[in-house]
């Protein structure tokens, strides 16, 4: 190998997260579906009270970005992740994970159970909310959030909420449309740009 076709020394370069296959992430009903990953975090047997959020996902522009994919991690509603040292219990196939793509209108819906309260920063308990993963072309990381429930009393106790500025906490809070029912879009630039966690 001569000098001049050494690879040089460094990291790789960064590349897009997206845009991705649809038919190996995400089941929508357009492709024969192993049911891997789907849009339905709720298992039959969970206990708890069952939601729908719906939203959509936005460029700095507020137009629709129509081929994210998302990603999302919830305890369930006694507070307890899947995870073998939280124990087992009545939500034993219970997974707390789930992964919704958008449409041409940028749109995703999610079905679940209300997550229950887990500990927090220094033993406090947390409010209820869902941890969220963001991807799509032209974003060389993917991007965390969290949603939030705005008729969650217990919002005011959560220390992770508490550092988000007053004024930016609504990004994160999905808003009760009907029972059962909450809209959460996620912004990715621009004025209203949804609060993002950098872990």
């Amino acid at each position: 190998m001569t000098e001049a076709t050494k690879k040089p020394a460094g990291i790789t370069p960064s590349a897009t997260v997206g845009p991705y296959y649809k038919y190996g992430l995400t089941s929508g009903g357009e492709y024969p579906w192993n049911d891997a990953f789907h849009a339905k975090i709720a298992t039959a047997d969970a206990q708890g009270e069952r939601i729908r959020i719906s939203g959509r996902v936005l460029d700095g522009d507020g137009n629709s970005v129509p081929d994210a994919m998302i990603e999302f991690w919830q305890a369930d509603a006694s507070g307890r992740f899947a995870h073998p040292l939280q124990g087992g219990g009545a939500n034993t196939s219970f997974k707390g994970f789930a992964r919704a793509d958008t449409d041409t209108e940028g749109t995703f819906a999610i079905e679940t159970i209300k997550p229950g309260r887990v500990p927090g920063p220094g033993g406090k308990f947390q409010a209820p909310h869902i941890l969220v993963a963001v991807f799509a072309r032209g974003m060389l990381r993917h991007l965390y959030t969290r949603i939030y429930f705005e008729d969650e009393a217990s919002n005011a106790e959560d220390a992770i909420l508490a550092l988000v500025p007053a004024g930016r906490r609504k990004s994160i809070t999905a808003t009760r449309e009907l029972p059962g029912s909450y809209q959460f879009d996620i912004r990715l630039q621009g004025t209203d740009e949804t609060v993002f966690f950098d872990i």
